[in-house]
């Protein structure tokens, strides 16, 4: 398997990151779309989801968890919650959501960076180029995520979505 990486550049208070996926980009869409998908690749290495409960559809929320299960990891045993609210959703080309920290019943943490998100899927050479186009309300929210290891946890979690898809393809 060829390890395709990710690219990354910081516009301010945007974040853009692309990857390549040798995948269909009605697949790779569907990836994102479905809770029994995200279930078996969603999160870093480590950190499987716990609970997903999706509505995907404009207006709807994905409401999350991922759980540290590795030992290895400083943060075994903690809980992250997110919270999505999906403002568009074209398929197969693009989603649009609010991501932001939430609480197991699902209320937003206060004080954490709230991310207006723009997933776009373009078809590329037979493979699919997956666009994150991450806006924050500030370069120091931007900050705030970055140093808390999110570049890193993306990357992983790409990861995985890549070797999912090349299970299920």
């Amino acid at each position: 398997m060829t390890t395709n990486k990710m690219i990354s550049k910081v516009e301010d208070h945007v974040l853009v990151l692309e990857r390549v996926f040798d995948a269909p980009r009605e697949l790779v869409f569907k990836a994102f779309s479905e809770a029994e998908h995200l279930k078996r690749w969603f999160g870093p290495k480590g950190w499987p989801l716990t609970v997903c409960n999706i509505d995907f559809r404009p207006g709807g929320v994905w409401h999350f968890c991922m759980k540290c299960t590795d030992e290895s990891q400083e943060y075994y045993g903690q809980e992250s919650w997110g919270k999505a609210v999906y403002h568009e959703i074209v398929e197969p080309e693009r989603i649009v959501y609010v991501d932001s920290f939430s609480d197991a019943e699902g209320n937003i943490v206060e004080g954490m960076p709230e991310t207006l998100v723009t997933m776009t899927f373009v078809e590329h050479e037979g493979k699919t180029k997956l666009i994150s186009h991450a806006q924050y309300a500030s370069a120091d929210a931007l900050k705030t995520v970055m140093d808390m290891g999110m570049l890193e946890g993306i990357a992983s979690t790409w990861d995985n979505l890549e070797e999912f898809l090349e299970e299920i393809k």
